[in-house]
């Protein structure tokens, strides 16, 4: 592991491994870049590709800074962390894998970012634009400030708590993310003009049916894999599915 000082003076921890064409690996929301990304073999398998891996813990999670209040993760904060952390590398070409919050930040880096040679969405789908709002970010913002062995009347609230008290994560810091304004709001589809792959579960009721969201992505296209929101990312298909895509599209 290693830290960077990023555009606020905030630490970001990342880990750079493998070598040849650069992957950026951008998490999901309570997890990080060990969870998400190194222990289901997703990292494993785009190096053993013959890729090097940049992942990293967003702020307010892992290793990274966690500051509590809400302000520090505005202003678009964590596309600009993508972006100072491909600045400090001295990345100049990159492909770019996100899983749900992840990907998320990756529809906001994407249009803006002319390094990247192509992008995959991961655990998102098409109720990311058909949603009034995809989540209750209010009642989980409560719910991971409630008092220890609390219980939020919100199913979805309650599981997000529970999530993220397993992986030991820092409640206040989640709570502040879910408090910022702007935090779930997706970039401009229409300008992500790179090869685009959306791929989520089949039972991800979170993220909804990746056509829906490929749809309105020039040139997209969609997989289905089996799993939900969480058992998704640990199935071979998101592994291999992720791997052959930027084998066609971005070749070693």
């Amino acid at each position: 592991m290693q830290r960077f000082t990023t555009f606020d003076g905030l630490q970001i921890a990342y880990w750079a491994q493998g070598t040849g064409p650069v992957v950026l690996l951008m998490h999901g929301f309570a997890a990080d870049a060990q969870r998400n990304w190194f222990a289901p073999g997703i990292a494993g398998a785009i190096m053993d590709s013959g890729r090097r891996v940049i992942a990293y813990d967003a702020r307010g999670h892992g290793h990274s800074d966690r500051p509590h209040d809400p302000a520090a993760y505005e202003n678009e904060a964590m596309r600009r962390d993508a972006q100072a952390l491909l600045d400090h590398l001295a990345i100049t070409r990159v492909d770019v894998v996100g899983y749900s919050m992840g990907a998320i930040q990756a529809t906001r880096l994407v249009p803006q970012e002319p390094r990247t040679r192509s992008v995959v969405f991961g655990g998102i789908g098409g109720r990311l634009v058909t949603a009034h709002a995809l989540l209750n970010r209010a009642g989980i913002a409560d719910a991971l400030s409630a008092p220890p062995g609390s219980r939020p009347a919100d199913p979805q609230a309650r599981a997000f708590r529970r999530f993220a008290e397993r992986s030991g994560n820092d409640l206040a810091a989640l709570a502040a993310i879910q408090r910022s304004r702007r935090h779930g709001a997706h970039g401009a589809l229409d300008q992500i003009t790179v090869p685009a792959l959306v791929i989520a579960g089949a039972d991800d009721v979170l993220a909804g049916d990746p056509k829906g969201l490929a749809d309105k992505i020039p040139g997209a296209v969609a997989i289905v894999t089996p799993g939900n929101h969480l058992s998704a990312v640990g199935r071979s298909e998101m592994r291999s599915g992720i791997v052959d895509f930027l084998a066609r599209v971005s070749p070693v």
